[in-house]
């Protein structure tokens, strides 16, 4: 199966999020990645005879020559250089993906060090600085790779070699080792949403694979703010969780949030954002994603925190966000799970959504709210009745006791009038 066949990650997205915006018109740049190199003559690879064309007997011996030349790393800057070489490293690079797919045998142990010294030869570089100090991948558009042509097919190749049914992790961990990964974690940096999509992969291979690495790999991703790893079994280890705490969690509170969506009811709430209402509209949004998937035992568990900050987005002045968590009464299961609470939910939510109903400035947001009475009215027609005379009542208390300052308040001024009139002599004391 050639490598030509395997879909490439779409250059149009970065980490699955689609560009929203196009604010910044900019092109797509090529970097060198630091691979340049100044060179006084051209490179000249010997041209090798095709793996499927010499003996079974030769072929492990012809794959590791293969492997040898493959180290060569060619300046994908200078477009015009070396035009015959790269293409037949690139025609080598293709060569290698199909054999370690279809053949048997080829894994010597011999073969080890040398797959790992091809594959660090070409993708372990220092990154260049972005030409943006805050890169957005929603915003800016990335800093393609240029030797990428070389670059894909060194990714698809140690994928398959990771996967191939001969590999003997026993072996490779000589190689593949924590210098190895720390070399790989820093590529996340690189801004080309392919690259960073074929390092998911490789890194998730490593961690199946070795599992002598796995705790290492944990510790660095926690260290530098990297990606979970998915598939941890039941029940979560201490250090899970306290990864899911220190660090997960708090990745809610950096700028560049939407490439972090930690799946946690209360560390939402808790770091709930005060002054951005795109990030509001962002949470509430990923609120509804978990309570989609809640069940019903552990939704008791965070009715009240949570519905106590949906009813201050409901009262929010800012309309997407009131907007946003008024549609929550959309959603059938989450109103299943309303329903199923309105005793706890309905006192928590009543007053908010009485007062908007009469004061918003909105009349969108007006209308969706009468909606969302309507539909507590119908759940629990006693308790609403209890806690419209309960509201009104208070508001009435409340309206006295705004009169009886008022009315403070004036007799404090007219004493302070009379004070100023004696003081001056203009009424007797």
């Amino acid at each position: 199966m050639s490598s030509a066949a395997t879909t490439a990650p779409s250059v149009d997205k970065v980490d699955g999020f689609s560009r929203k915006s196009v604010r910044k018109a900019k092109q797509k740049r090529s970097q060198s990645s630091s691979q340049f190199r100044s060179q006084g003559k051209p490179i000249e690879l010997t041209p090798l005879p095709l793996l499927k064309d010499v003996p079974a007997a030769e072929q492990p011996e012809l794959f590791l020559k293969k492997l040898q030349q493959c180290c060569t790393v060619f300046d994908f800057m200078d477009t015009l250089s070396d035009l015959k070489m790269k293409e037949y490293k690139r025609s080598t690079l293709n060569e290698l993906v199909d054999y370690v797919t279809v053949s048997r045998g080829y894994l010597t142990e011999q073969a080890y060090p040398e797959v790992v010294k091809m594959v660090s030869h070409n993708i372990f570089r220092t990154l260049p600085p972005s030409d943006s100090n805050e890169f957005d991948p929603e915003e800016d558009e990335p800093t393609l790779e240029a030797s990428w042509p070389h670059l894909q097919l060194v990714y698809e190749f140690f994928i398959r070699f990771l996967e191939s049914q001969e590999f003997q992790p026993s072996i490779a961990k000589k190689y593949i080792d924590q210098k190895f990964v720390l070399q790989l974690l820093e590529l996340f940096d690189s801004e080309d949403p392919r690259e960073r999509d074929y390092l998911k992969t490789v890194l998730h291979r490593i961690y199946g694979k070795f599992l002598g690495l796995r705790a290492f790999i944990r510790k660095q991703i926690n260290n530098i703010f990297l990606r979970i790893i998915n598939g941890f079994a039941l029940p979560l280890k201490a250090e899970h969780k306290q990864f899911l705490v220190k660090v997960l969690i708090p990745l809610h509170t950096v700028r560049s949030l939407s490439l972090f969506h930690a799946q946690v009811i209360r560390g939402l709430l808790k770091f709930w954002p005060k002054t951005c209402s795109q990030k509001e509209v962002m949470f509430l949004g990923e609120l509804e994603e978990i309570l989609d998937v809640i069940e019903p035992t552990q939704f008791v568990k965070i009715q009240e925190p949570l519905f106590k900050q949906i009813s201050r987005c409901v009262s929010s002045p800012h309309f997407q966000v009131a907007e946003r968590a008024l549609y929550y009464w959309n959603n059938e299961y989450i109103m299943s799970l309303i329903e199923e609470n309105s005793s706890v939910i309905l006192p928590i939510m009543f007053a908010s959504l009485y007062r908007i109903s009469k004061e918003h400035w909105n009349p969108a947001i007006v209308a969706l709210v009468y909606n969302v009475l309507k539909a507590f009215m119908e759940m629990n027609s006693t308790l609403f009745d209890e806690l419209t005379a309960t509201y009104k009542s208070d508001r009435q208390r409340e309206k006295k006791k705004e009169k009886e300052r008022e009315e403070l308040w004036k007799k404090l001024e007219d004493l302070e009038l009379k004070r100023g009139l004696r003081s001056d002599g203009i009424i007797p004391t």
